[in-house]
Protein backbone atom coordinates (compact mmCIF):
# COMPACT_ATOMS: atom_id res chain seq x y z
CA UNK A 1 0.00 0.00 0.00
CA UNK A 2 1.04 3.59 -0.87
CA UNK A 3 2.62 5.31 1.74
CA UNK A 4 2.21 2.82 4.75
CA UNK A 5 4.09 3.75 8.18
CA UNK A 6 7.50 2.38 8.26
CA UNK A 7 8.72 3.76 11.46
CA UNK A 8 11.94 6.13 10.91
CA UNK A 9 14.66 6.39 13.73
CA UNK A 10 13.14 9.06 16.19
CA UNK A 11 16.25 10.90 16.86
CA UNK A 12 16.22 11.92 12.90
CA UNK A 13 12.61 13.39 13.67
CA UNK A 14 13.90 15.20 16.31
CA UNK A 15 16.23 17.10 14.30
CA UNK A 16 14.16 17.99 11.73
CA UNK A 17 11.98 18.96 14.16
CA UNK A 18 14.53 21.81 15.44
CA UNK A 19 14.83 23.32 11.84
CA UNK A 20 10.74 24.67 12.62
CA UNK A 21 10.80 26.15 16.06
CA UNK A 22 10.47 29.63 14.55
CA UNK A 23 7.81 28.87 13.03
CA UNK A 24 3.98 28.44 14.54
CA UNK A 25 3.40 25.33 16.67
CA UNK A 26 0.43 24.91 18.05
CA UNK A 27 -3.33 23.29 17.96
CA UNK A 28 -6.22 25.58 17.70
CA UNK A 29 -9.95 25.07 18.42
CA UNK A 30 -11.81 26.11 15.21
CA UNK A 31 -15.31 24.10 16.42
CA UNK A 32 -16.47 22.84 18.92
CA UNK A 33 -19.60 22.82 21.78
CA UNK A 34 -17.77 24.32 24.22
CA UNK A 35 -16.74 27.64 24.21
CA UNK A 36 -13.15 29.34 25.08
CA UNK A 37 -12.86 32.65 24.03
CA UNK A 38 -15.38 35.33 23.30
CA UNK A 39 -16.79 36.36 20.10
CA UNK A 40 -16.60 32.92 18.61
CA UNK A 41 -19.76 30.16 18.55
CA UNK A 42 -19.91 27.05 19.92
CA UNK A 43 -22.19 24.44 18.32
CA UNK A 44 -22.26 20.68 18.42
CA UNK A 45 -19.26 19.51 16.38
CA UNK A 46 -15.39 19.14 15.88
CA UNK A 47 -12.78 20.84 14.43
CA UNK A 48 -9.21 21.98 14.82
CA UNK A 49 -5.99 23.56 13.27
CA UNK A 50 -2.31 22.25 13.63
CA UNK A 51 0.67 24.06 12.69
CA UNK A 52 3.28 22.04 13.17
CA UNK A 53 6.60 21.26 12.17
CA UNK A 54 6.16 24.04 8.75
CA UNK A 55 2.83 21.62 7.60
CA UNK A 56 -0.89 22.81 8.45
CA UNK A 57 -3.20 20.43 8.91
CA UNK A 58 -7.08 20.40 9.07
CA UNK A 59 -8.51 18.17 11.05
CA UNK A 60 -12.50 17.34 10.85
CA UNK A 61 -14.70 20.74 9.70
CA UNK A 62 -17.73 20.75 12.29
CA UNK A 63 -21.04 20.53 11.50
CA UNK A 64 -22.49 23.98 9.76
CA UNK A 65 -20.66 26.08 7.09
CA UNK A 66 -21.94 29.65 8.68
CA UNK A 67 -20.47 28.83 12.36
CA UNK A 68 -17.17 27.47 11.42
CA UNK A 69 -16.42 30.30 8.60
CA UNK A 70 -17.65 32.63 11.47
CA UNK A 71 -15.07 31.14 13.89
CA UNK A 72 -12.23 30.68 11.64
CA UNK A 73 -12.76 34.51 10.99
CA UNK A 74 -13.25 34.96 14.36
CA UNK A 75 -9.79 33.81 15.20
CA UNK A 76 -7.65 34.92 12.16
CA UNK A 77 -7.36 31.65 10.42
CA UNK A 78 -5.22 31.74 7.61
CA UNK A 79 -6.90 28.29 5.63
CA UNK A 80 -5.21 29.22 2.21
CA UNK A 81 -1.90 27.57 4.70
CA UNK A 82 -3.62 24.24 5.22
CA UNK A 83 -1.90 21.41 3.56
CA UNK A 84 -3.87 18.75 4.68
CA UNK A 85 -7.17 17.87 6.11
CA UNK A 86 -7.93 14.76 7.78
CA UNK A 87 -11.40 13.60 8.58
CA UNK A 88 -11.64 11.35 11.73
CA UNK A 89 -15.16 9.82 10.54
CA UNK A 90 -18.01 10.52 8.49
CA UNK A 91 -20.51 11.73 11.11
CA UNK A 92 -22.10 15.35 9.70
CA UNK A 93 -20.65 16.89 12.98
CA UNK A 94 -17.42 16.33 11.50
CA UNK A 95 -17.94 16.50 7.52
CA UNK A 96 -20.29 19.65 7.48
CA UNK A 97 -18.01 22.29 6.60
CA UNK A 98 -15.99 20.03 4.11
CA UNK A 99 -16.75 21.05 0.71
CA UNK A 100 -17.10 24.63 2.05
CA UNK A 101 -13.62 24.55 2.86
CA UNK A 102 -12.77 22.85 -0.53
CA UNK A 103 -14.29 25.57 -2.42
CA UNK A 104 -12.09 28.04 -0.77
CA UNK A 105 -8.77 26.03 -1.21
CA UNK A 106 -9.06 22.70 -3.24
CA UNK A 107 -5.10 22.00 -3.63
CA UNK A 108 -4.72 19.83 -0.37
CA UNK A 109 -4.71 15.91 0.14
CA UNK A 110 -7.52 14.92 1.86
CA UNK A 111 -7.21 11.86 4.16
CA UNK A 112 -10.49 10.31 4.74
CA UNK A 113 -11.34 7.14 6.39
CA UNK A 114 -10.92 3.44 4.43
CA UNK A 115 -14.43 2.82 5.24
CA UNK A 116 -16.05 6.09 3.31
CA UNK A 117 -18.33 5.36 0.58
CA UNK A 118 -17.12 5.49 -3.47
CA UNK A 119 -19.94 8.14 -3.62
CA UNK A 120 -18.43 11.04 -1.41
CA UNK A 121 -14.99 10.05 -2.45
CA UNK A 122 -16.26 10.93 -6.18
CA UNK A 123 -17.42 13.91 -4.60
CA UNK A 124 -14.77 15.26 -2.78
CA UNK A 125 -12.29 14.85 -5.87
CA UNK A 126 -14.53 16.42 -8.18
CA UNK A 127 -13.54 19.34 -6.16
CA UNK A 128 -10.06 19.15 -7.50
CA UNK A 129 -8.15 17.94 -3.92
CA UNK A 130 -6.66 14.31 -4.37
CA UNK A 131 -8.32 12.12 -1.96
CA UNK A 132 -6.92 9.17 -0.15
CA UNK A 133 -8.07 6.20 1.88
CA UNK A 134 -5.61 3.63 3.43
CA UNK A 135 -6.88 1.59 5.84
CA UNK A 136 -3.43 1.27 7.81
CA UNK A 137 -1.38 3.50 9.84
CA UNK A 138 0.14 6.06 7.68
CA UNK A 139 3.25 8.47 7.96
CA UNK A 140 2.34 11.70 6.62
CA UNK A 141 6.04 13.13 7.21
CA UNK A 142 7.20 16.22 9.36
CA UNK A 143 6.02 13.83 12.78
CA UNK A 144 2.13 13.39 11.48
CA UNK A 145 0.96 9.88 11.74
CA UNK A 146 -2.52 8.75 10.82
CA UNK A 147 -3.14 5.76 13.39
CA UNK A 148 -5.20 4.00 10.22
CA UNK A 149 -9.08 3.11 10.62
CA UNK A 150 -10.31 1.30 13.82
CA UNK A 151 -13.47 0.22 14.92
CA UNK A 152 -16.01 -2.19 12.88
CA UNK A 153 -19.20 -0.16 13.17
CA UNK A 154 -17.99 3.31 12.96
CA UNK A 155 -15.03 3.45 11.23
CA UNK A 156 -12.76 5.83 12.46
CA UNK A 157 -8.54 7.37 12.44
CA UNK A 158 -6.90 9.68 14.57
CA UNK A 159 -3.58 11.57 14.14
CA UNK A 160 -0.64 11.72 15.88
CA UNK A 161 2.18 14.04 16.45
CA UNK A 162 5.52 13.24 17.48
CA UNK A 163 6.82 16.42 19.58
CA UNK A 164 9.58 16.95 21.79
CA UNK A 165 7.37 16.95 24.64
CA UNK A 166 5.89 13.31 23.71
CA UNK A 167 3.05 11.89 21.66
CA UNK A 168 0.02 14.41 20.80
CA UNK A 169 -2.83 12.54 19.98
CA UNK A 170 -5.96 13.97 18.35
CA UNK A 171 -9.40 12.24 18.19
CA UNK A 172 -12.54 13.60 16.33
CA UNK A 173 -15.00 10.84 18.57
CA UNK A 174 -13.40 7.90 19.39
CA UNK A 175 -16.16 5.51 18.36
CA UNK A 176 -13.83 2.64 18.67
CA UNK A 177 -12.90 3.34 21.91
CA UNK A 178 -10.14 6.32 23.27
CA UNK A 179 -8.25 3.67 25.22
CA UNK A 180 -7.37 1.79 22.15
CA UNK A 181 -6.64 4.72 19.86
CA UNK A 182 -3.61 5.91 23.09
CA UNK A 183 -2.42 1.99 22.56
CA UNK A 184 -2.50 2.20 18.75
CA UNK A 185 -0.86 5.89 19.14
CA UNK A 186 1.90 4.21 21.50
CA UNK A 187 2.36 1.57 19.06
CA UNK A 188 3.30 3.51 16.46
CA UNK A 189 5.01 6.28 17.89
CA UNK A 190 6.84 4.20 20.62
CA UNK A 191 7.14 7.10 23.12
CA UNK A 192 4.48 8.40 25.99
CA UNK A 193 1.64 10.34 25.18
CA UNK A 194 1.90 14.14 26.13
CA UNK A 195 -1.52 15.02 25.00
CA UNK A 196 -5.10 13.56 23.73
CA UNK A 197 -7.46 16.19 22.72
CA UNK A 198 -10.93 15.54 21.17
CA UNK A 199 -13.84 13.33 21.86
CA UNK A 200 -13.85 10.94 24.22
CA UNK A 201 -17.18 9.33 23.57
CA UNK A 202 -18.16 9.03 26.91
CA UNK A 203 -21.57 9.73 27.49
CA UNK A 204 -23.03 6.56 28.30
CA UNK A 205 -20.67 5.23 30.41
CA UNK A 206 -20.83 4.77 34.01
CA UNK A 207 -18.68 6.55 36.35
CA UNK A 208 -17.11 3.79 37.37
CA UNK A 209 -16.27 2.89 33.45
CA UNK A 210 -14.70 6.53 33.18
CA UNK A 211 -12.62 5.83 36.39
CA UNK A 212 -11.25 2.43 34.98
CA UNK A 213 -10.70 4.94 31.68
CA UNK A 214 -8.81 7.20 33.23
CA UNK A 215 -6.58 4.65 35.27
CA UNK A 216 -5.81 2.71 31.91
CA UNK A 217 -4.67 6.46 30.84
CA UNK A 218 -2.17 6.80 33.45
CA UNK A 219 -1.10 3.37 32.91
CA UNK A 220 -0.25 4.49 29.25
CA UNK A 221 1.74 7.31 30.11
CA UNK A 222 -0.58 9.86 29.25
CA UNK A 223 0.54 13.36 30.89
CA UNK A 224 -1.96 15.41 30.01
CA UNK A 225 -5.68 15.25 29.17
CA UNK A 226 -7.99 17.84 27.18
CA UNK A 227 -11.10 16.00 26.50
CA UNK A 228 -14.05 17.68 24.77
CA UNK A 229 -16.92 17.45 22.28
CA UNK A 230 -18.89 14.19 22.95
CA UNK A 231 -16.70 12.86 25.99
CA UNK A 232 -19.83 14.43 28.14
CA UNK A 233 -19.83 16.88 31.09
CA UNK A 234 -19.74 14.21 33.74
CA UNK A 235 -16.82 12.36 32.18
CA UNK A 236 -14.93 15.83 31.74
CA UNK A 237 -15.35 16.48 35.47
CA UNK A 238 -13.67 12.98 36.50
CA UNK A 239 -11.12 13.59 34.16
CA UNK A 240 -10.52 16.99 35.38
CA UNK A 241 -10.30 15.51 39.18
CA UNK A 242 -8.40 13.39 38.03
CA UNK A 243 -5.62 15.28 36.26
CA UNK A 244 -5.72 18.46 38.32
CA UNK A 245 -3.39 20.88 36.66
CA UNK A 246 -2.46 18.37 33.99
CA UNK A 247 -6.11 18.71 32.70
CA UNK A 248 -6.55 21.61 29.84
CA UNK A 249 -10.28 22.61 29.29
CA UNK A 250 -10.36 22.46 25.43
CA UNK A 251 -13.38 25.04 23.33
CA UNK A 252 -13.54 26.68 20.51
CA UNK A 253 -10.74 29.75 20.73
CA UNK A 254 -8.56 27.37 22.67
CA UNK A 255 -4.89 27.13 21.48
CA UNK A 256 -2.39 24.57 22.35
CA UNK A 257 1.52 25.39 22.08
CA UNK A 258 3.49 22.68 20.90
CA UNK A 259 7.16 24.69 21.67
Amino acid sequence: MKQILTLFPLVAIGLMSLSFLGKAQKITILYDNYLHKTGCTSDWGFSCLIEFNGKTILFDTGAREKIFFHNVDELGTNLSRVDMVVISHNHGDHTGSLMGFLKKNSNVRVYMPYSTSSGFLEKIRNTGAKVLNEKDPVDLGNGYYLTGELGKQIGEQSLILDTPKGLVVVTGCSHPGIVNIVKRAKEIGKKDIYLVVGGFHLMRHSDSEVKGIIQKFRKLGVQKVSATHCTGDKAIELFKGAYGNDYVAAGVGKVFELK
